[in-house]
C-alpha cells in the first residue's frame, strides 16, 4: 500500500481540492470566485467568437442581416394574400317582431312588479320565462328589486334598433324609461341585456 506523503504531484492536487472544504469561509470564497468566471466567459466568449447573425460578406452585409446585435432586422411581406382579419359587414336592418316586442313589454311589466315583502327568488323567477339563461344566470341575480324605482309599464314599448334576429326596444314606466334586448333563441325571443334611462 501506497504511503501518503506531503510531496508529489497527488498531494498538491490534494491540497487543492481540499482547500474549499477547510472552512465555510473557504467554501464560500470558492463559489464566488467561481461565479465571477463564469460571468466574465459569458460576456467575454460572444465577442471573442463574433457577433451574432454576422454574415461573411463583410461589415455591409451584416449592416443589412441586423439592425442592432441580437436583434434580426425586420422582414418586408409581399404577400398579395388578404389579412386574416377582415371587418364583419354590419348585420342587416329588420322588420321589429311584435313577439320580440311583447317579450319586451311582458320582461318589464315583471320587472316592475316586486311589491313590499317580494324575495329576490321570486322577483327572479317572474323574469326566468321571458330571459336567457345565461343572463338569468349571472347578471341578474346582482340586482336588488328594492332598488328598482318602476312599479308599472306606463305606456306602449318603442322600437330603437331592429336587426335580423336582435331589437332594442323602449319602454316606459312609471319610473325610468327601460331600454331591453331581446334576441331571438330556439325557444323564442328572450331578453338578453337592459338598462335604465333616467
Amino acid at each position: 500500500m501506497p504511503i501518503r506523503t506531503n510531496r508529489g504531484r497527488t498531494a498538491v492536487y490534494r491540497r487543492l481540492w481540499g482547500w474549499p472544504l477547510r472552512s465555510p469561509r473557504h467554501l464560500i470564497g470558492t463559489l464566488v470566485i467561481l461565479a465571477v468566471l463564469l460571468t466574465a466567459l459569458g460576456i467575454m466568449l460572444p465577442k471573442a467568437i463574433g457577433k451574432p447573425g454576422q454574415t461573411a460578406g463583410g461589415p455591409g452585409a451584416s449592416a443589412t442581416a441586423t439592425s442592432r446585435s441580437g436583434v434580426a432586422a425586420p422582414v418586408t411581406v409581399t404577400s398579395t394574400l388578404p389579412p386574416r382579419l377582415t371587418t364583419q359587414p354590419p348585420p342587416s336592418s329588420a322588420p321589429p317582431d311584435q313577439d320580440g316586442v311583447r317579450v319586451a313589454k311582458e320582461w318589464v311589466t315583471a320587472w316592475a312588479n316586486h311589491p313590499d315583502g317580494t324575495t329576490t327568488e321570486q322577483w327572479l323567477n317572474g323574469l326566468r320565462p321571458y330571459t336567457t339563461e345565461e343572463y338569468w344566470s349571472t347578471d341578474l341575480k346582482t340586482v336588488d328589486p328594492a332598488n328598482i324605482t318602476a312599479t308599472r309599464v306606463s305606456g306602449e314599448p318603442q322600437v330603437a334598433s331592429s336587426v335580423t334576429g336582435s331589437m332594442d326596444v323602449d319602454v316606459p314606466t312609471d319610473g325610468p324609461k327601460v331600454r331591453v334586448t331581446v334576441v331571438k333563441t330556439n325557444p323564442g325571443w328572450r331578453v338578453t341585456k337592459f338598462t335604465q334611462a333616467g
